[in-house]
């Protein structure tokens, strides 16, 4: 079946699996938001322990999707995991240190003769909630302002080039210079807060504990208003902003205005699910703050799903259409396409068998979510448990 069908297909194929996962990472991320609000919702010992038990039946949940999406992107585009991952590697190596920590903290935070503290573990929970997304927000919007790398096929074949690698990192901070440019930390702030918006409601959701829920609905709109701000601002630059096409043809690079504008315009399906994200965030978001008594509770699913098709529309827009997904600021024409940095035919074709089993494990997550979330979470729970986080 697969192996009928074209490389292109294939290669716009994996790029919507990539799609799909990116933006469950984004959404999954309400644990992190969750987590940097411990202190503020959890005014007790025994509240931020209510909090962190909602979060520890979830959080491996993001860790594990984002195994699998850089898992995805090495096996479909392994040209891209060699100079993202190879170039910007401090960013990386940052990003991964956030989530180290979190496990650590998930795991020892209540175990005996814990010398560190429960605060300590506390706080590790706290930094990754707020590293964590805003570099990966940051990393993200380089698939739209670029980064500073070279690629030079040529080194594969190239005896006198020794151990160079194709790509390579044109820069000294390798990926923390992203840090640099006001778009990028736009975007990352933008996950940053949409992240703790998404916490809210889904304690809203999963626990039952008054002084909590009192807390949340305050919270809410506090938190809803900047991620807002800074969304609609990164929306608005990267319409206007110039974007990097490629000529079909010739494969070569160019600027052209309002690219990421013009791509949403001529790709009528994408503009359809951005739409319907951004009006399913904001409903989810209006359910929290106008009627959090009633439908409280339900405002995540709205809002979890209008992140997962608002990240997915951005990514189509930054692949598709003749658009280079990881533009290079240092070379243009060292810029990434799905079409020159993809796997081969036959890897995307065995990829794509084994990609048949994606629904099912959808199915098995649900199932777990479902069997997790019967009940919601109060003192009484936590105190009748033999294992608490």
């Amino acid at each position: 079946m697969f192996e009928d069908l074209s490389l292109l297909f294939l290669q716009q194929y994996w790029w919507v699996i990539i799609s799909l996962l990116g933006s469950l990472l984004v959404f999954l991320m309400f644990v992190q938001g969750g987590q940097t609000l411990i202190f503020t919702l959890g005014k007790t010992e025994m509240e931020r322990t209510i909090l962190i038990n909602v979060l520890g039946r979830k959080w491996e949940f993001t860790f594990t999707t984002l195994v699998t999406f850089g898992g995805a992107f090495f096996a479909s585009f392994p040209l891209f995991y060699s100079t993202s991952f190879g170039g910007a590697y401090w960013v990386w190596i940052v990003i991964l240190f956030c989530f180290i920590i979190q496990a650590v903290a998930f795991e020892f935070r209540t175990k005996p003769a814990n010398f560190l503290g429960q605060r300590t573990y506390e706080i590790f929970l706290l930094i990754n909630g707020v590293l964590g997304t805003i570099l990966i927000g940051a990393v993200v919007s380089t698939f739209f302002t670029g980064s500073m790398f070279s690629v030079d096929k040529m080194n594969l074949t190239n005896l006198q080039a020794g151990s160079l690698a194709i790509s390579r990192w044109e820069g000294p901070a390798h990926g923390l210079e992203s840090l640099l440019n006001w778009r990028n930390v736009t975007l990352g702030l933008a996950i940053f807060f949409l992240a703790r918006v998404l916490g809210i409601l889904y304690f809203v959701n999963s626990v039952r504990d008054a002084n909590i829920l009192g807390r949340s609905k305050k919270q809410l709109i506090l938190n809803a208003l900047p991620f807002l701000v800074f969304f609609l601002a990164y929306i608005l630059t990267l319409g206007l902003s110039k974007g990097f096409s490629v000529d079909p043809v010739s494969g070569t690079i160019f600027t052209e205005d309002f690219k990421y504008l013009n791509n949403l315009l001529q790709m009528p399906v994408v503009l359809v699910i951005f739409l319907l994200g951004v009006v399913s965030v904001l409903t989810g978001i209006g359910i929290g703050v106008f009627f959090f008594i009633r439908y409280g509770s339900k405002g995540i699913w709205f809002t979890g799903i209008g992140t997962v098709f608002t990240v997915m529309a951005l990514f189509l827009i930054a692949g598709f259409n003749h658009t280079a997904y990881y533009p290079s600021t240092y070379d243009w024409q060292s810029s990434l396409t799905i079409q020159n940095s993809s796997s081969s035919h036959y890897t995307l074709t065995v990829m794509s068998y084994v990609s048949l089993l994606i629904p099912f494990v959808f199915a098995y997550i649900i199932y777990i979510w479902r069997s997790i979330n019967k009940k919601k979470i109060d003192a009484t729970e936590i105190e009748s448990e033999s294992h608490t986080y």
